[in-house]
């Protein structure tokens, strides 16, 4: 094979570990991509998963996905599905409440929207963010509790959720990325680690053209490129697709492709894999002004609420999971709402006030879009952060502050075809500690992962080729979602 050493790889002709994207500037860009996908999975990989799942009877529903909608910087709780109207107001904060739904449930005044929906979703409000940090915020994307940087310096090794859905399931349409992400900031999420790389997020802020907003969340007036699907002037599809031209390529990477087979299954799926760079599927999957004027006006222009709309247009196009990490700066997060007098962050009222309306009319909008298309049997909807925050506010020298709280925070699930229109759990009369069935991350990975059709028991390998398992701290699927 060629290869003598754990630096060397198969693909070491290909600069496997160069950052190339899929600027194909020349045929190994090409064909660098047409092996790994562009993200996840491999074309023959997912068709291996996929003839592997159904002989051991779990075959998978090529349609299941999720979209998570990542609250980065920790939400309060309380301020939002939590509220504690009767308490004094340095526990209750500025905000009032409102009815929802479920009769003796109430939010914050703010999301009437959610309030008036609750029975096409659940909030869990006893979910365990003990050991949860951020900067990087990845132990609830990865459901591993060691996976905190800030103490534990092998901590971003830990794979996201989504790299191993991508891993053992793949992307639903093999011309589609299996996990992409809306990024802000790269310690904003977990990426493959010891799955590896090419279980890393496939960027989409660099494939659709999409406001950029500042950092206090004010619109620029200018856009993002969305060129990375577009070809050098030189290289033309018709090109590609030479076969003649192709095999020259394959051949010469022959000798060090591996002996098991892998170079029989890319010749016989060359176009598919061709299909995954220069198709339009993807590409028509990214381009959000292909969407109906009436539902891009129903979205709304705001970047998140379009990133939200091209999620939902990226699981109809074949993506597994997709993440949108909902803040304006690229530091701790825009919902790090520690004090008022403190930008970009803000306390409860200046800083995390304006944000409720526009999250509650974004999630509100992509639960019915889903809803109305028949998508919300496979496309389980989360809505997190990394923690809560603190009952008492005046943190950090503000009026309205508050720090952060992993003793406990909230969370919203929708979609899945699970059981909804429930509040499960309860956090104690000032909201500090969880009061009944706490939910911790290893819970909400398990039910991730049965959602997707993952084994429970699968296993990926560190470094040292040791089994790490997939659920780990006993974590179990929510029961009162299924």
């Amino acid at each position: 094979m060629g290869c003598h050493g754990h630096a060397q790889h198969a693909f070491g002709d290909l600069y496997g570990r160069t950052r190339e994207g899929l600027t194909l500037l020349n045929r190994r860009g090409m064909l660098k991509a047409g092996f790994a996908g562009m993200a996840g999975l491999s074309l023959p990989q997912l068709l291996q998963a996929r003839a592997a799942a159904a002989e051991s009877g779990r075959a998978m529903k090529s349609s299941k996905s999720v979209i998570l909608l990542w609250m980065a910087g920790g939400p309060s709780h309380i301020d939002t599905w939590d509220p504690k109207p009767e308490r004094p107001y340095q526990n209750r904060g500025p905000f009032g409440v409102t009815a929802t739904k479920l009769p003796g449930v109430y939010f914050s005044e703010h999301l009437p929207k959610m309030a008036g929906m609750l029975d096409r979703y659940t909030v869990i409000r006893s979910v365990d963010a003990r050991h949860s940090n951020h900067e990087p915020n990845t132990v609830f994307q990865t459901a591993n509790l060691e996976a905190e940087p800030r103490v534990n310096p092998e901590a971003d090794k830990y794979p996201a959720i989504a790299s191993l859905v991508a891993k053992f399931r793949g992307a639903n349409h093999p011309a589609m990325p299996p996990y992409v992400t809306f990024m802000k900031s790269r310690s904003h999420l977990a990426f493959g680690g010891y799955a590896g790389k090419k279980y890393d997020p496939f960027q989409g802020n660099q494939a659709a053209r999409l406001p950029v907003y500042d950092s206090i969340g004010k619109d620029t007036g200018t856009m993002t490129g969305a060129d990375l699907f577009r070809l050098p002037g030189d290289l033309h599809p018709a090109r590609i697709e030479n076969r003649r031209t192709l095999m020259e390529d394959f051949d010469r990477l022959r000798s060090d492709l591996d002996q098991s087979g892998t170079m029989e299954a890319l010749g016989s799926y060359r176009q598919q894999a061709v299909e995954m760079v220069i198709g339009r599927r993807a590409q028509n999957a990214f381009d959000i002004s292909q969407e109906p004027a009436a539902i891009r006006e129903r979205y709304g222009k705001h970047l998140w609420c379009q990133q939200a709309l091209l999620a939902r247009r990226l699981v109809e196009a074949g993506v597994s999971y997709v993440t949108i990490d909902l803040s304006y700066h690229s530091s701790s997060g825009t919902w790090d709402t520690h004090g008022d007098n403190i930008p970009p962050y803000g306390g409860i009222k200046n800083g995390l006030g304006p944000l409720l309306p526009l999250f509650d009319h974004l999630y509100t909008t992509l639960l019915a879009d889903l809803g109305e298309r028949g998508l919300l049997d496979d496309v389980l909807l989360l809505a997190m952060g990394e923690f809560g925050r603190t009952p008492q506010m005046g943190t950090q020298d503000s009026t309205d502050g508050r720090n952060h709280w992993p003793v406990v925070m909230s969370m919203c699930v929708a979609g899945g075809g699970m059981k909804h229109g429930q509040v499960i759990g309860a956090t104690e009369a000032d909201g500090g500690n969880i009061k009944e069935r706490a939910v911790t991350p290893a819970d909400i990975a398990a039910t991730i992962y049965r959602h997707m059709d993952v084994p429970l028991d699968g296993v990926y390998h560190d470094h040292r080729g040791r089994p790490r398992p997939i659920v780990d701290y006993n974590g179990q699927p929510i029961r009162e979602l299924f």
